[in-house]
């Protein structure tokens, strides 16, 4: 990045109120912390940190300073930013101040070349990127030279800097060590709206010593917040449908999990909303996003894939089916309703599984030492591929992409062209740091419970946990009136049944395994004898949950509400294959008691033979066992009994199935002995 002053003289005030004119109205005046942003990075070329609400206008400073710089001959702005959705809001938005930008990322990878051409020439004003670019290595070759052409960094959600933050992307603290000792002397401006004293101190700490901190009050005037608490499943759910009929504008309903956005989608089209499913894994976002902003939907049932930085001033609500893991991570999602409203709902219906789901995400960014170790012995000077260390090292691939990403901030690993190898850095586990993280978290997770039981003011104790240096009781929250949106604490009847009716209505289809992993020495290529199966439930299937607790507490017969479900899905799945010629109990090794009880039930009304065809010798693998490992040791584990004979298909009953290998195992060893089709059934899959 260029260190060298602009040509002439610059009038950053000027260029900040034109710029507030653009994009807010002739009417809107710049804030008194806008003003000293953008003098701060244009005059003084100072590293600036703005802590400030949702809808304070933190991308008017970046904007009026590109503006101000490229007014005196600077060059462009690069500004990394986390998510696809916030990109294309922001390129909008730097449209709209008179800016050109443009971006490079996962989805546009065959218009690099003439972006960065664009840069170069001066042709561009603002070039975003996300952090996870600069892991990749025919980017990270042009980025000394993209750097020189730059005139100013910006680092956008600056909250994932820091470990301390909700949402930490290794790639992010990356970032501030690699791009920052590329351009010393380069204005840098971070901004975020989720930043608490601990992540605000760190941030400023990664940015440089000098960093100008400016930090205002938290609170949102236009956001009315309440928790309903204590409700069951289904209940939940038929809280939203019924509140969804009534709330005024569009919103976002969020999930904690991809399958849930998919769960809840279903049950609320049934019920005549108009709504769609948004994560990580939709594929047309870009889609979705613009018909919620044109509020051509009622609501996005979404994950926090919808969050940052997305730009819908309108948003008229913010429904939580499920509590985020902290308070800092709950404001930041309920910051995008009412930023342009005067009034605005934002809503928290938790469930008592939401501190499972916590716990999960809380330890998924902490590595784990003899993890970490088996992945270093793996490698060596030559590259080795990710599936080659899933096989080396026996890690599961998110797993040890995670391991990796931490590895690569501390420059232990480094990823080439031709995968990832070893630097020779030496590496230690840093307990106090990450027992740290864990207090923390737990920490966290505790504020969290508290705001879900409403105690006290909700907005005051939003801004509490974020260290506002303003708190006060808001007056208007669901704790200080004593008043719940309707339908009121708790859902009609009817409503409640609706959801049971339909919940336990749907099947759930268990994809098989397409392929044997690499490096099994007597199993190779396609896996054909396995149809798609089913399953009573899945993951924590509203309609399910608290038959599944039960059912796991102990080892006992299945209920006959569970021996009756079993039978139901049986029936809706016969259609589709031909009928078997016998029913076979997956040997268990907690709960064989419960799984012969369903097959037995199941041979019964089928008037099926039930055959114990197979055998299991010894523990089950880990659970962060890779596919290889896993299969190569169920495969030694495994088999099938010398009497054990068929001659059509073959219905194959387990309680749990998990990561696949045990049903296509099982089912390679029962085509052996003539089963010319495998029918997997179980009660319950997980993720």
């Amino acid at each position: 990045m260029s260190t060298t002053a602009p040509a002439t003289p610059l009038d950053a005030a000027g260029h900040l109120a034109a710029t507030i004119s653009a994009m807010a109205g002739p009417d809107a005046r710049p804030r008194e912390d806008q003003i000293r942003a953008v003098q701060e990075l244009v005059e003084h070329r100072r590293h600036v940190l703005v802590v400030q609400a949702t809808g304070w206008g933190k991308s008017a400073v970046y904007w009026a300073a590109t503006a101000a710089l490229r007014a005196g001959g600077g060059g462009p702005t690069l500004v990394v930013s986390p998510l696809l959705a916030l990109m294309r809001d922001q390129i909008a938005a730097a449209e709209r101040a008179g800016l050109r930008a443009a971006t490079v990322n996962s989805t546009n990878v065959d218009d690099w070349g003439q972006v960065l051409s664009d840069v170069r020439e001066g042709r561009i004003d603002v070039l975003l990127i996300s952090p996870e670019r600069l892991s990749n290595p025919s980017f990270a070759r042009q980025l000394p030279d993209l750097l020189a052409s730059c005139g100013m960094l910006v680092i956008d959600e600056a909250h994932c800097v820091s470990d301390w933050g909700f949402d930490f992307r290794p790639d992010y603290q990356r970032l501030t060590r690699t791009l920052l000792a590329l351009a010393p002397g380069t204005p840098v401006l971070a901004t975020t709206a989720t930043a608490n004293e601990r992540v605000t101190v760190d941030v400023a700490a990664q940015l440089g010593a000098d960093t100008v901190t400016l930090r205002g009050s938290l609170a949102r005037a236009s956001l009315r917040l309440a928790v309903v608490p204590g409700l069951t499943v289904l209940q939940r759910y038929a809280w939203v449908a019924e509140a969804l009929q009534s709330l005024p504008g569009s919103g976002i309903v969020y999930v904690l999990t991809v399958a849930e956005t998919e769960r809840v989608t279903g049950f609320l089209r049934e019920q005549g909303l108009d709504v769609a499913a948004y994560s990580g894994q939709t594929p047309d976002r870009e889609e979705l996003e613009d018909r919620l902003r044109d509020n051509r939907v009622k609501a996005l049932v979404a994950t926090s894939a919808l969050g940052m930085g997305y730009d819908k001033p309108d948003l008229a609500f913010c429904v939580h089916l499920g509590s985020p893991a902290s308070p800092v991570a709950y404001y930041q999602q309920v910051g995008r309703a009412g930023r342009a409203l005067d009034d605005a709902l934002a809503v928290l219906v938790p469930a008592a599984a939401d501190e499972a789901i916590w716990d999960y995400f809380a330890t998924a960014g902490i590595p784990d030492e003899p993890q970490v170790e088996r992945i270093l012995d793996a490698l060596g000077e030559e590259p080795q591929s990710v599936p080659a260390l899933e096989n080396a090292t026996g890690i599961r691939r998110g797993r040890l992409e995670t391991m990796l990403k931490i590895l690569a901030v501390d420059d232990v690993v480094q990823r080439t062209s031709g995968g990832w190898v070893a630097t020779g850095k030496p590496w230690y586990y840093d307990e106090a740091k990450w027992a740290a993280l864990r207090r923390v978290r737990a920490t966290e997770a505790g504020l969290m419970r508290s705001y879900a039981h409403g105690e006290g003011c909700l907005m005051q104790f939003l801004q509490l946990a974020l260290d506002d240096p303003d708190p006060r009781p808001c007056g208007q929250c669901s704790v200080c009136t004593g008043e719940l949106p309707a339908p009121g604490p708790h859902p009609s009847p009817a409503a409640v049944e609706r959801a049971a009716t339909y919940f336990r209505g749907q099947d759930v289809v268990v994809e098989p395994r397409k392929l044997w992993p690499a490096g099994l020495p007597d199993r190779k290529g396609k896996i054909g004898f396995l149809v798609p199966g089913r399953a009573l439930a899945f993951a924590d299937d509203p309609a399910w949950s608290g038959e599944l607790e039960a059912l796991w507490r102990g080892d006992e017969a299945a209920p006959p509400v569970i021996l009756d479900a079993m039978v139901q899905v049986l029936k809706r799945w016969s259609t589709s294959w031909r009928r078997p010629v016998a029913v076979v109990p997956m040997p268990s090794r907690r709960f064989p008691t419960l799984v012969r009880s369903v097959a037995e039930h199941l041979a019964t009304v089928g008037r099926l033979p039930l055959v114990d065809a197979l055998e299991v010798t010894g523990p089950p693998p880990a659970s962060d066992t890779a596919s290889t490992a896993r299969a190569k040791d169920l495969l030694y584990r495994t088999t099938l009994r010398s009497d054990a004979r068929f001659d059509g298909p073959v219905l194959l009953v387990d309680d749990l199935i998990r990561s696949r290998w045990t049903m296509t195992v099982a089912g390679s060893l029962l085509a052996q002995g003539g089963a010319t089709a495998v029918l997997p059934l179980a009660i319950h899959q997980r993720p």
